[in-house]
């Protein structure tokens, strides 16, 4: 039996490796789930953390259900092994629902625990995590018909976990647009946006209204030219396809601009990157660098105006 647990990190498919890098202290590693001998600690590459895990030996099926059942009433199951077992264990359980979200949603308000077997008499369990989604699987109800790729549902996915997105009348910055996926998402909202890119915009969101478009390169776009016409940017988003550290270079200047009150920018690797850089954006004031259930080989770098306290660290 495994003991000194502290906390345990699911990582999104695929992405163990990077996970297991920013980590101190493995415990061992299940599939996607790493554990940890000690207390949280800063990560970018984990889909869920399991902030409070216990190792709780059992003596039959119907004796896991009850002793999840005497910590909380809500649990969703990580399985990586004895599926049938679990799958038993898990259908004892009171029903919790995964159906997709429609887009705007409040965080769900009852707490979600998440648990697995470690062999058939042993199970971890941790009621507390830091994502109220099943397995921190945040999917929507998505709209098949109007926008023209799913890279809106990186915004989505942003603005929920983070309860906060443009409203009517804000004006939005939407940096590498094309072919309009963030347009569109801002469009919805009631909030103004000026896409840039060196390619058009699908004509279903160039004549949405609220949206304007102008081609050519956004890094030449500097924070004195747009002020003469936009002297505040409530929403910078950035969806833009470079390396990394030059992203980081050219929001400096507009971090510094004081003219932009909240930032969502996705962080683009190649196989192979050194992901350091994720800690420069992390350590900027008021940062959150996260790896959303829609990003694949990204992170999501966020800043958000004064107001809603934002950290890496799970609460």
């Amino acid at each position: 039996m495994q003991t000194g647990i502290q906390t345990a990190y699911l990582a999104p498919e695929g992405f163990v490796a990077p996970l297991v890098q920013e980590l101190q202290g493995e415990v061992a590693v299940h599939d996607r789930l790493v554990l940890s001998p000690l207390a949280a600690q800063r990560t970018f590459w984990a889909q869920n953390v399991w902030l409070e895990p216990q190792v709780i030996a059992i003596q039959s099926i119907s004796d896991a259900a009850r002793n999840l059942k005497a910590l909380q009433r809500n649990w969703w199951l990580y399985s990586f092994d004895l599926h049938r077992r679990a799958r038993l264990i898990q259908d004892k359980l009171p029903h919790v629902s995964a159906r997709p979200v429609a887009f705007p949603s409040p965080l769900p308000a009852s707490p979600l625990g998440s648990w697995t077997l470690l062999d058939a008499h042993t199970l971890l369990a941790s009621a507390r995590c830091s994502s109220p989604y099943p397995n921190g699987e945040l999917n929507f109800i998505e709209d098949r018909e109007g926008p023209p790729s799913r890279a809106y549902l990186k915004l989505w996915d942003a603005w929920t976990r983070l309860q906060a997105h443009p409203q009517a009348g804000d004006f939005c910055l939407d940096a590498g647009g094309s072919p309009g996926g963030w347009a569109w998402a801002v469009a919805k909202t009631g909030a103004r946006v000026l896409s840039m890119d060196r390619s058009p915009l699908a004509p279903q969101v160039a004549s949405l209204p609220g949206v304007s478009f102008e081609q050519g390169d956004i890094f030449n776009l500097r924070p004195e030219t747009l002020a003469r016409r936009e002297p505040v940017v409530n929403w910078f988003l950035s969806d833009v396809i470079c390396y990394p550290e030059k992203l980081y270079d050219w929001v400096r200047g507009w971090l510094e601009s004081g003219m932009v009150e909240n930032f969502i920018c996705t962080l683009k690797f190649q196989d192979g990157a050194d992901y350091a850089v994720a800690n420069k954006f992390a350590d900027l004031p008021g940062s959150q660098v996260l790896h959303l259930f829609h990003n694949k080989h990204e992170l999501t770098w966020v800043r958000l105006a004064p107001g809603p306290a934002i950290t890496n660290r799970p609460k």
